[in-house]
């Protein structure tokens, strides 16, 4: 047999091989080199299970579950691992994965019979979890032709799974079997179930949660963190789709295919209109209480529509007779010079010690003691505060909407009563899963949400978006999550057809990666997920709404 020279990317090495080398093998040649077992490899910057043969030269990085896309097979994989024991200890159940919440994963799993599992079941299905970890079983990949798998999956009654096939045009597809088990998944899987030490089940709410590995941490279980607050705006979206009769995206496909796009779009801008209302209409009920609210707290992680969002409530607010003001933590930035730094020598702009927050908790009291200030502006392009003579005073029926990623943390207003703070937090939550079985990560819509804007307004390429947002995820769980239950109200701003509108202006962007670099791998995993979703256009969006933001056209900006 041939032999063909590869690259090890983990130690810079090229290395001549046999032709047709499983990658499994070249594994074992440089797991020493990886802190925990290789469950996958990016070759020629594509996520590849172990099962794979290498027949032409590559270049080749095997990935360890402290990597994003290691980590995403492993969750991945558990999926698969739960729906396999749920149909041996209990045929013909339905299993639904529907989101992440309290650092793992919420799903259902009603019996044949309509009853959902008991603590005895719950019990029963871990051990069997259990056992089919221990027995090592592989996880196998197929190929079919379209039509055979719509078949196969019709036949075993998954008809989310048929509706997403169906639309998807495509002429051939991949599925997975474990053990008699057979199931579809967006992405790759681990070699076999031995992979899965770290997890755990539980009872939660009406359903079960999937405990999953701490990713700085995997060989432990990440801390749960009870979130009745998100909880409850997942279910209340998850209603509405219920309602609506579109639970999956081969529903929403089905229906733009038959053409009921524009109402589709109706109906999602007429939902967060109605809930921005509300929100409004709250703060404008406090605002005449015994003790008024005369500072709202906005924030969000980055991508999710903050900007638009505080337009949309502002004039809501005006609408109730309020005279709302619109005040931005950025403003507060300490000069560029004094700002903190990460250990690579870069500035942490998301440290709360990038914010002067004595400066600005000094003058939101000044304000709200009916005092005038002068308003500082920050020079992004000196990295300076400037004082320009910008001044500010709140009047009767003035409230002051501060805007802010530190907005929600409790040190930056302490000595603001909090009788006089309404908090909000704007979320990003997807509630469509591709199927049952797979759940849109819900940092997927505020990506490519960043990737887009980026673009258009010539700020980052694609490649230098894909780049940053590592370390953007990071700081989020460090500064703004940590803060999201605090919140008296969450706004989800996720949009029900955002996918479908986000392909036509995404998929030329994402295209323009290098496949030499390794933010292809992730360019091309977005690529492949938005081709799931039947293209709409973004005529019938309306420039208020919070798409807009992001894909241009907004009367906002």
């Amino acid at each position: 047999m041939s032999q063909i020279e590869v690259v090890i990317e983990n130690t810079g090495e090229r290395r001549t091989i046999e032709q047709g080398t499983l990658l499994s093998d070249l594994a074992l040649q440089v797991e020493h080199h990886c802190k925990y077992p290789i469950l996958c490899a990016l070759v020629n910057n594509k996520i590849t299970m172990l099962s794979y043969r290498v027949f032409k030269p590559k270049s080749i990085r095997f990935v360890d579950i402290t990597h994003r896309q290691g980590y995403r097979i492993y969750i991945t994989s558990l999926c698969f691992l739960l729906y396999k024991a749920a149909q041996d200890l209990f045929p013909g159940s339905r299993l639904n994965m529907e989101h992440s919440i309290s650092k793992g994963f919420f799903c259902r799993i009603k019996k044949s019979d309509g009853k959902i599992l008991d603590a005895n079941d719950i019990a029963a299905l871990r051990l069997r979890m259990r056992t089919i970890v221990a027995d090592d079983i592989q996880f196998h990949r197929h190929e079919a032709r379209i039509d055979a798998a719509i078949k196969m999956f019709g036949d075993m009654g998954q008809m989310d799974k048929v509706k997403l096939l169906e639309t998807s045009g495509k002429s051939y597809t991949d599925y997975y079997t474990l053990g008699d088990t057979a199931d579809y998944y967006y992405g790759r899987l681990v070699p076999s179930t031995g992979y899965l030490n770290i997890w755990d089940i539980e009872a939660y709410r009406d359903g079960i949660l999937i405990r999953i590995p701490d990713r700085d941490h995997p060989d432990r279980l990440a801390e749960m963190q009870d979130q009745p607050k998100t909880f409850e705006v997942l279910a209340e979206s998850l209603k509405w789709n219920d309602i609506m009769g579109l639970s999956t995206v081969g529903d929403v496909n089905h229906a733009c295919q038959n053409g009921k796009a524009r109402e589709l779009v109706q109906v999602a801008e007429a939902l967060q209109e109605k809930k921005i209302v509300q929100i409004a209409e709250e703060i404008d009920r406090r605002y005449h209480s015994e003790a008024p609210v005369r500072l709202v707290l906005i924030t969000g992680p980055s991508s999710s529509g903050k900007t638009t969002f505080c337009s949309r409530v502002s004039i809501q607010l005006k609408a109730c007779g309020l005279k709302p003001i619109s005040f931005s933590t950025d403003d507060y930035f300490v000069n560029r010079e004094d700002t903190p730094k990460l250990p690579d020598g870069t500035y942490d702009f998301d440290n709360f010690e990038t914010v002067d927050h004595a400066a600005l908790e000094r003058d939101l009291i000044a304000l709200l003691n009916g005092e005038e200030i002068e308003v500082p502006e920050y020079n992004f392009v000196t990295g300076v505060r400037e004082y320009n003579g910008k001044r500010l005073q709140l009047k009767e029926g003035s409230v002051l909407l501060l805007e802010g990623i530190h907005a929600l943390n409790p040190m930056l207003t302490e000595r603001i009563p909090e009788s006089a703070k309404f908090r909000i937090f704007i979320s990003t939550l997807s509630c469509t899963g591709l199927d049952d079985h797979n759940v849109i990560p819900t940092d997927d819509n505020r990506l490519l949400r960043r990737i887009v804007r980026d673009y258009n307004k010539g700020a980052f390429t694609a490649r230098q978006t894909i780049s940053q947002w590592a370390s953007v995820r990071d700081a989020e769980e460090k500064w703004i999550y940590p803060y999201q239950e605090n919140a008296d109200v969450m706004f989800n701003s996720a949009y029900l057809l955002e996918f479908a509108v986000m392909r036509n202006h995404a998929e030329s962007i994402l295209a323009s990666v290098p496949k030499n670099c390794p933010e292809y791998a992730e360019a091309h995993r977005l690529l492949r997920f938005l081709h799931y979703f039947t293209p709409v256009p973004d005529n019938e969006i309306p420039a208020t709404s919070m798409l807009r933001q992001f894909i241009g056209g907004s009367s906002f900006m």
